[in-house]
């Protein structure tokens, strides 16, 4: 009897495990399959790459789909051992244990995720947008189930749970235009040419200038012009800051970056 027990729960074990690897390679399998077709889709409608709002669905839908099969899978392993099976049978059948469970140990997650689908489905933000968020502006570059990802201007990661972006007002710089305003500045001492200054950078037709800011110890001037991206933000603000700070040298007008 002993031997038996042994072999049974070995062979229990085995089923449990080529359950879980077969959901994990069909979980894959399907997930590569949604994204093949996503750029199918893409390539027949736009001739080029998903856009914000497609991705950002694409991506939510291929994560449920994933944790959907995983979660068969851990379920028809467990199902391989009977203890489980009747510990699992007894928590059901308990409607008191059941709603405390859900209430205090998974209240939280359970929000996340589903503040996380209505924001999929709503879009008020979207992968690839510029955002600012409690003071915080950056690129939108990952929206998981939970938690949303937006990279900083200094490359660091904020990382806001999905139901305080579902409760809370987001200024997204980009819902509406892909375009982002890029905005440099230089001070100048009180008694320089400002015109001169001025009309160096205004030049450019893509640039407009003005006077952002006067106190005792100098004028600051502000130049803004246009990013066709959120991701050629930074590029664009150096090469104009690169540009003025150069054309004031040369005229021999003293500056400091701001």
């Amino acid at each position: 009897m002993h031997f038996y027990t042994a072999a049974a729960d070995t062979d229990a074990w085995v089923d449990a495990g080529i359950a879980l690897a077969i959901a994990i390679v069909i979980a894959k399998i399907v997930d590569h399959l949604i994204a093949r077709r996503g750029e199918a889709v893409s390539e027949m409608v736009s001739r080029g790459e998903l856009s914000p709002a497609t991705r950002t669905r694409l991506r939510l839908v291929r994560r449920l789909v994933t944790a959907l099969i995983l979660l068969i899978g851990a379920a028809v392993a467990a199902s391989n051992f009977p203890e489980l099976s009747s510990a699992a049978r007894a928590i059901l059948a308990s409607s008191a244990v059941l709603g405390l469970v859900v209430g205090f140990a998974a209240r939280q997650t359970l929000a996340n995720a589903i503040a996380g689908i209505l924001l999929a489905i709503t879009q008020p933000i979207r992968i690839g947008d510029l955002v600012t968020f409690e003071e915080q502006t950056g690129e939108v570059e990952d929206m998981k189930l939970t938690y949303t990802y937006i990279r900083l201007d200094d490359g660091r990661r904020y990382i806001v749970p999905n139901e305080r972006l579902a409760q809370s007002s987001v200024a997204n710089h980009t819902i509406l235009d892909a375009r982002v305003q890029v905005e440099v500045s230089v001070w100048l001492p009180v008694d320089a040419d400002l015109d001169k200054a001025m009309e160096l950078i205004a030049d450019d037709k893509d640039v407009e200038v003005s006077v952002a800011e006067t106190d005792k110890d100098g004028v600051r001037l502000s130049a803004t012009t246009w990013a066709s991206s959120p991701a050629e933000r930074g590029k664009k603000a150096a090469e104009l800051r690169r540009r003025w700070l150069r054309l004031l040298r040369e005229h021999a007008l003293s500056s400091a970056e701001a």
